[in-house]
């Protein structure tokens, strides 16, 4: 029996023939859009706006699905598959596996939002509602539950079923989507068409890093001004983006179980204080009933708020959000996916699927229903300005003006600065990992990548950002990380098919082998 003692590293080196075809599409989309921004952000928008408006009906729908097969996968009797040998134990606790999940799947972007999606709401409101209106607070209050709840994670959870159920039973030896598809694919997933899903992969990963960089570094940027009073330039956010880039370096440097492990177990400790700190220092009623009213209303049309698609006002609601929103979980899931599996050995499917959704969609919720109800309260009482903030300085000036109106600010404008350089390591170092996975030959769910390839993505990923950051090209990263989601939800159907069969495959092996036996 395999435990999480016999894990060592892997010697095994970089595929040179996946890295360089996946750091030069990240370049080739940026540096463009960089070098001549007027013309890269038109063909950005009226890209992204096609892509939103003419398949809306097709996420919406694919959303759904994805909440039924993993609700098959649990409660059928795939649920009972354990991803390891029989009585194998967990590799890790449930608290550090929780956190370890929460971590690399949300990161920074929730401490961003948290503070600001409601008032966004508030000011465009969903399903027809009037602006500023009492029933679009209401939703404003609701409708975040719905983006990060259980059909964020279930997109998340999708990918660990089939990638957990060949790393752990079927005991293959590479970390790749294109293997996972192989029972569909046959003998392509070692041609042009596997490479080309693996291409996908990372180029998802890489995007998706660009996209939590374009909303970190300018929400700790701002906090380090209002902090220290000095002023917002260039070279303060690369100071940022260094800082970050030491924290994961050493983090990836660790492993899993020192680094990535304990990173994650600090920032979920961290961000349960800092929510406890707000919950009891700010309108603690108002946030109980405000959330409870979330739960009812969200309850009450979650079935409207799946298949909604605005065919005759066109508020671009859907659009700018939901569509938003559900292309950014397909292109981070197989990230997500991938590492959620690594880390779930010992654990059955049923497990896997019920505890994914509980640590990751509660976990989302409790920041709206404290944080996100808290900017609410501030904005209707007219305690503080948060929408007109919104409108004149942006969302990062916004949450450093909310920050401020707490008691004991300067000790939890501290906490929090804390918070988001950790949340956003955790999430950089648990993508690194996984790029350094895919990218080395001859690795199963029992090794580790080898130490250079991990601190290769590290530094690699590191200096993307900063190579991003100085031409002005983290819109082009983050419009391309939506785009790239059409082709994985493609992916993501082989893989689900290719589970299916390879499930029926070893059905039938075990039948036949049951009749030598007899």
């Amino acid at each position: 029996m395999h435990s999480h003692t016999e894990k060592k590293n892997k010697s095994s080196g970089v595929d040179y023939n996946l890295v360089v075809p996946a750091v030069t599409c990240v370049l080739a989309v940026s540096i463009p859009a960089a070098l001549f921004p007027e013309a890269g952000g038109e063909v950005v928008d009226v890209v992204f706006n096609k892509v939103t408006s003419s398949f809306k009906w097709l996420y919406q729908l694919f959303v759904f699905s994805v909440l039924g097969f993993i609700a098959w996968c649990a409660f059928s009797r795939v649920g009972a598959i354990r991803l390891g040998e029989p009585g194998e134990a967990t590799e890790f606790g449930n608290i550090s596996w929780g956190a370890m999940l929460f971590c690399a799947g949300i990161g920074i972007s929730i401490v961003n939002w948290a503070f600001i999606e409601p008032i966004y709401y508030i000011l465009g409101p969903a399903l027809g509602v009037e602006a500023e209106s009492q029933r679009a607070i209401e939703l404003a209050s609701m409708y975040p539950l719905f983006h990060w709840g259980v059909s964020a994670w279930a997109i998340y959870v999708l990918p660990s079923i089939p990638v957990g159920y060949a790393l752990y039973v079927k005991r293959v030896n590479v970390f790749r989507l294109s293997d996972i598809c192989r029972p569909i694919i046959g003998s392509y997933a070692d041609g042009w068409f596997g490479r080309l899903i693996d291409l996908f992969v990372m180029f998802s990963i890489v995007g998706g890093i660009g996209t939590t960089l374009g909303l970190a570094v300018p929400l700790v940027s701002e906090l380090l001004v209002v902090w220290f009073d000095i002023e917002n330039s260039l070279l303060l956010q690369i100071i940022v983006l260094v800082v970050w880039a030491l924290m994961f370096s050493w983090s990836v440097y660790s492993g899993l179980d020192k680094g990535i492990k304990m990173l994650s177990r600090i920032n979920a400790f961290l961000a349960a204080g800092c929510l406890v700190f707000v919950f009891l220092a700010g309108p603690t009623v108002f946030l109980l009933d405000t959330s409870v009213n979330s739960v009812g209303l969200l309850l009450e049309n979650f079935f409207r708020m799946s298949f909604w698609t605005d065919p005759l006002d066109k508020s671009r609601f859907i659009e700018n959000w939901t569509v938003f929103y559900w292309a950014w979980w397909i292109a981070l899931c197989p990230m997500v996916g991938m590492f959620i599996a690594r880390i779930s050995r010992g654990r059955t499917i049923k497990e896997l699927v019920i505890h994914g959704l509980l640590w990751g969609g509660l976990g989302c919720c409790l920041f709206f229903f404290v944080w996100g109800n808290y900017s609410i309260y501030l904005e209707v009482n007219d305690i503080l300005p948060v929408s007109k903030i919104l409108n004149d300085q942006g969302g990062p000036a916004a949450v450093a003006e909310i920050l401020q109106t707490l008691p004991f600010s300067e000790l939890f404008y501290f906490a929090f600065i804390a918070l988001s350089f950790v949340f956003l390591t955790t999430t950089v170092d648990s993508s690194a990992y996984m790029l350094a996975s895919i990218s080395s030959n001859n690795i199963t769910g029992y090794d580790e990548p080898s130490l250079w390839v991990r601190l290769l993505w590290a530094f690699l990923l590191a200096f993307v950002g900063v190579g991003l950051l100085v031409v002005g090209g983290l819109k082009a990263v983050q419009t391309s990380t939506i785009l790239v989601s059409l082709p994985m939800m493609s992916v993501i159907i082989l893989m689900c098919f290719s589970f299916n069969r390879e499930l029926k495959n070893t059905l039938v092996a075990t039948r036949a082998a049951s009749r030598l036996i007899d």
